[in-house]
């Protein structure tokens, strides 16, 4: 059972990684993502997940300096974007990133979205990054099985993480059982639906029942269904409340419950048809 904001689970190659983490999309580059970042260290967060895409590579890393946290105790997550798939630009990407970030490797280097004819030659650029020690861990975002089973005909390492949509509309159970089977820890973005969960009845009664927010229970109902989870907040206090999820745990009959919520619903782009 998780029970604190430092537990962490062990990726097929042995890397521990944190339950529970940070995202940071659309926090603005400067203040805002810096403040978040340090609000969250300070909370007691040590994963922080960002990407290449959301312009704010610097603020994180300026966060990093400025929490007085050491480095090895945090794990850092970024992601090569569409536009600098390929093999050689993949390299350079991630030499952009750590440059950005300040750092001198990074614990996860994700593939963004699951470019058509690219995403096998980023893998290998991925693979000689993890096989030359300047990451630690290396994954996939946004792949359905297809296209998991697609990069495992040719891929030397194993993917160790997989990052998707994934809250009670999207519960992803083919995805989850599949990755499960492999191996690959399934990690959630979007956790709340962008907030559209949070007025859920269902979600709500369950929240009620033990004295906790409708987020919180989101949230505790990611971890046990052993999917990481990373929200997004850029407000102290949101951050705090947040990661206030080891104190309870979900009966079997709440998780059911939430369970029955699912309804194959995206609030983002579905993986087989995004075009950029």
């Amino acid at each position: 059972m998780v029970s604190n904001l430092q537990d962490t689970v062990s990726l097929h190659n042995g890397v521990q990684m944190p339950w529970f983490g940070l995202g940071v999309f659309k926090a603005e580059n400067g203040q805002e993502v810096i403040d978040a970042v340090v609000a969250a260290i300070k909370a007691g967060y040590r994963s922080i997940d960002t990407a290449a895409i959301y312009g704010n590579e610097e603020g994180v890393g300026q966060a990093i300096k400025d929490s007085g946290v050491d480095r090895k105790e945090l794990f850092i997550t970024s992601k090569v974007w569409n536009a600098d798939q390929g093999y050689e630009t993949t390299l350079q990407a991630f030499d952009a990133s750590l440059e950005k970030l300040g750092l001198d490797y990074l614990d996860l280097y994700l593939i963004h979205w699951p470019t058509a004819g690219k995403y096998k030659d980023t893998w290998k650029a991925l693979e000689k990054l993890y096989k030359d020690g300047r990451v630690r861990a290396i994954g996939v975002s946004n792949f359905h099985v297809h296209h998991l089973e697609d990069l495992l005909k040719d891929a030397e390492i194993k993917p160790m993480v997989n990052q998707v949509e994934y809250h009670p509309h999207l519960a992803q159970l083919e995805l989850l059982a599949f990755c499960k089977e492999q191996g690959i820890q399934l990690e959630a973005w979007s956790p709340l639906k962008q907030g559209e969960l949070l007025s859920d009845k269902t979600i709500q009664d369950v929240a009620a029942k033990y004295g906790k927010s409708p987020a919180q229970v989101i949230l505790r109902w990611d971890l046990q269904n052993e999917v990481i989870t990373i929200p997004k907040s850029t407000k102290e206090q949101r951050i705090i409340d947040n990661a206030n999820v080891f104190d309870f745990s979900l009966s079997k009959e709440d998780m059911d419950a939430i369970n029955q919520l699912n309804k194959d619903e995206r609030i983002g782009p579905d993986p087989d048809n995004f075009d950029f």
